[in-house]
């Protein structure tokens, strides 16, 4: 690990993030824990597939 690392840790550790912001980052992740979860119960949509087009 760098410096730079230890220097944000620390300043992380002395100034926390605000509860908004720590409810933001735990929304998006559950946000694409269902999305994941949606596409792996029913599949990628037909329509959002790519068709390869050959060039003459």
């Amino acid at each position: 690990m760098s410096q730079r690392w230890f220097w944000r840790m620390a300043r992380w550790a002395r100034r926390p993030p605000s509860e908004a912001r720590v409810k933001l980052v735990l929304m998006v992740i559950a946000l694409c824990v269902v999305l994941f979860g949606i596409e792996w119960l029913f599949g990628w949509p037909e329509f959002l597939t790519v068709e390869k087009v050959r060039l003459r």
